[in-house]
């Protein structure tokens, strides 16, 4: 048996299998009896103390995890800076952990999570704490380093396909007297893995999507538009795909909202489907309808995929190994074997060459006209999304989720305000 305590805790937008990896992560730990704290609401919940006692929870409920959507334990968009800024943070946590006896640290998220768990390691480095830090990978938009791909990517990229298969054939019967054009916005703010993955909904270019503009590729407005009417005349429709993050030549945001920054340093967006559909109705004359799946893309646990499931409770599992292992400042992550047939299998990576890194999708994945996908981009999304793994559902006709009690940790310092 393990000497100490496991905290786990979850970081920035959630996905429809980051409760798997939670699930993963506690079961196993339970096998190896290790008790499991989970940290309420992300790092914020780690430094205000506030801490959910696993252990209150049945077997069934933990199992159940892994087919709810949403986080279990809340999340959070909250970055720490610097060990030198935000030495303050930093050193509380660890009085957190140490008040607590965690000898392992488990943050799920992404680049800036990556980040924070290392430098959580070389705190308690230096100042002699036995402690464990394992980054574990999660994010929809797939843009983490070193992993082939990201727990959570898989099943936004199958709801983006399978959606827009969907309302193309909506479109596509109305065409002759209503829409002429339709406008999809995929997730994807430096990265266009989401936008990407639509391009799986056809397999020609007289199939949706006929466009996607990616933010890899500057967003040239004339040419869009002559891309588009020459869409509606020999198709007679045209089904646009754009990435929240598209920017012009000069590296502005099309969908700038003007709002500032976030917690992360990230220009708030401000909807660049209706931009779109705007101008091309403006411009074009066309009937335009628009779409903004926002969170569906990330919660729609009713369509998973189950490549992405199997992925999302590998992590979790390697992730308590590496660490009871005593494998510091490491990640789980996916290393593709083969495309044909698709083989993986789960490595463990140095956090400092994921920390603050971001993916981007290679040029060879982007049409040479810019606004589709290649072969090669194909091959690699097709296997994400493989396989149905649905939820159990009720009478209802509802999918039968689960709640947590999450009870909470009895205090031991004094109160915290971040």
């Amino acid at each position: 048996m393990a000497s100490g305590t496991l905290l786990y805790a979850q970081s920035g937008g959630v996905t429809a299998v980051i409760n798997a990896t939670a699930s993963a992560v506690i079961q196993t730990a339970r096998a190896r009896r290790v008790k499991v704290l989970a940290a309420r609401n992300g790092i914020l919940g780690a430094l205000r103390e506030d801490l959910i006692d696993t252990s209150k929870e049945p077997a069934a409920a933990i199992r159940a995890l892994a087919h709810t959507p949403g986080g279990a334990f809340g999340s959070c968009r909250v970055k720490l800076k610097s060990l030198e800024q935000d030495r303050a943070k930093y050193e509380r946590l660890l009085a957190v952990l140490q008040a607590h006896d965690v000898r392992y640290f488990l943050y799920n998220g992404g680049n800036d999570s990556a980040d924070t768990a290392l430098k959580v390691s070389q705190l308690a480095a230096e100042f002699g704490y036995p402690l464990t830090c394992v980054g574990v990978p999660k994010t929809v938009d797939n843009d983490l380093a070193v992993t082939d791909c990201c727990p959570g990517f898989g099943s936004a990229a199958k709801y983006t396909a399978v959606s827009v298969r969907e309302c193309a054939l909506d479109v596509a019967a109305m065409a002759d007297t209503s829409t002429k054009v339709f406008v999809y916005e995929a997730m994807g703010r430096h990265a266009g893995w989401l936008a990407a993955a639509s391009g799986l909904a056809g397999q020609d270019p007289d199939q949706a999507p006929h466009l996607i503009l990616f933010p890899e590729r500057p967003y040239d407005e004339p040419d869009f538009f002559a891309r588009v009417k020459a869409t509606v005349e020999r198709v007679g429709y045209c089904v646009v795909v754009a990435s929240e993050g598209i920017q012009t030549a000069d590296g502005r945001f099309v969908a700038d909202a003007g709002a500032g920054k976030d917690a992360f340093g990230h220009t708030q967006l401000g909807g660049v489907a209706s931009f779109l559909a705007g101008r091309v109705k403006d411009e074009l004359g066309y009937k335009v309808h628009w779409t903004l799946p926002d969170y569906l893309q990330r919660s729609a646990r009713h369509l998973a995929s189950k490549t992405d499931l199997d992925q999302a409770q590998a992590v979790g599992i390697k992730a308590v190994q590496f660490a009871l292992k005593g494998m510091n400042a490491v990640m789980p992550v996916i290393v593709r074997a083969s495309d044909s047939p698709y083989r993986w299998k789960i490595e463990a990576a140095p956090l400092d060459e994921i920390a603050n890194h971001e993916k981007k999708m290679p040029s060879n994945f982007i049409r040479k006209d810019g606004y589709g996908i290649t072969e090669a981009a194909r091959r690699y999304l097709e296997p994400l999304i493989r396989g149905e793994a649905p939820p159990p559902y009720g009478r209802d006709g509802i999918p039968k989720y689960v709640e947590l009690k999450n009870v909470a940790v009895e205090r031991k310092l004094p109160a915290y305000e971040v």
